[in-house]
């Protein structure tokens, strides 16, 4: 099997529901999506989500770099050697984690195409479902516990809420959510890098009756000491977000305890791969992993559903960025039922 040609474009898909975290408000997405046809009809897909904030990456520049470097790299290649076709182009890709996230996927999924079976069982298929959490942006406090019961009440038993912009407000919130879904449902809570290291300490000790699951991302990304110094100040599982964009990375995390589990997304580390690699350093050093997500074509959270499905380690999910788009092309390959998400039987990412 050798790859013929290559196609790549992009989708600007509005979102149904905006919603705001502690340094934006989101209304609309931009995906680039990677066609690779092969010799024996067989094809592969492969999703960008670029975000010029996080990965420094534009729609643009995904194409620009796909002419350049993907299409000549990968055109006449064997789609089973994705480890060295990947490391080819890293030099030139390196700093643009979501064009080898797009690449990397679409190489699995010929791979397991061509084997026949579903990714994850490809990749070993540990478990076949995995519960998500389903994320509140930052709302005043009568509308978060509003969107939260209507979240409950579609079946989802995990929520991810929002905050980081204001302390006290943040406090009331997670305690009002808690008054009105009860005890079995689980709340985990984000700040986006809002909080100072003194009131992520002041946040948990206010919630501790609340029982939250974990505490996502405090502090400035810039600065891993604060990080750490949240994390062993707190009782909460402390949660590395925008800490985490390489390998070096997790080893730096976790050589240092600066965090206790670890948000692996497909479009910041640049794909399954070194998804895998990360999530290797962090069972070795005893770190918890979840799998998250931009906002994100349905085939990207495919991508990444197949890739929690298939490791022990990666005991939660935050999959949800596919939800509020609008017009996805590939709207489907993923089943959601009751806060479970399940993969399609058919091979590769279920396309």
């Amino acid at each position: 099997m050798k790859i013929a040609r290559l196609e790549c474009w992009q989708q600007h898909i509005k979102l149904s529901v905006p919603y705001t975290i502690a340094y934006e408000t989101i209304t609309s997405c931009t995906n680039v999506f990677i066609k690779i046809i092969t010799d024996t009809k067989l094809v592969g897909y492969g999703c960008a989500a670029p975000d010029f904030y996080i990965t420094k990456e534009t729609a643009d520049t995904v194409i620009q770099h796909f002419k350049d470097f993907i299409e000549p790299t990968l055109k006449g290649q064997d789609p089973f050697h994705y480890s060295r076709l990947m490391e080819s182009l890293r030099p030139d890709l390196r700093l643009h984690p979501s064009a080898m996230a797009m690449t990397d996927m679409a190489l699995y999924d010929l791979v397991a195409k061509k084997a026949e079976v579903p990714l994850y069982k490809y990749l070993g298929g540990f478990r076949d479902f995995i519960a998500t959490s389903i994320t509140i942006g930052i709302l005043p406090v009568k509308e978060t516990v509003a969107k939260s019961l209507e979240f409950v009440q579609k079946g989802f038993t995990i929520l991810k809420i929002k905050g980081g912009a204001d302390l006290e407000e943040d406090i009331e919130r997670m305690i009002k959510v808690r008054e009105h879904v009860g005890e079995d449902i689980l709340l985990r809570f984000d700040a986006n890098q809002g909080f100072s290291v003194e009131e992520s300490i002041q946040f948990i000790e206010k919630t501790r009756e609340v029982g939250i699951e974990l505490f996502e991302q405090p502090t400035d990304k810039k600065n891993d000491e604060l990080l750490g110094k949240v994390s062993a100040g707190v009782s909460v599982p402390v949660m590395a977000d925008e800490s985490l964009m390489t390998l070096k990375d997790v080893f730096r995390l976790a050589r240092h305890d600066f965090t206790d589990m670890i948000n692996i997304k497909l479009m910041k580390v640049g794909g399954i791969n070194e998804a895998l690699q990360i999530n290797s350093v962090a069972k070795a050093a005893g770190l918890e992993a979840m799998i998250g997500c931009m906002d994100e074509s349905e085939l990207g959270i495919s991508a990444g559903l197949h890739l929690a499905l298939s490791r022990p380690n990666i005991q939660y999910a935050d999959l949800d960025g596919h939800l509020d788009l609008l017009e996805d092309p590939f709207k489907g390959i993923t089943v959601l039922k009751n806060g479970v998400l399940y993969p399609k039987d058919s091979p590769g990412l279920g396309y």
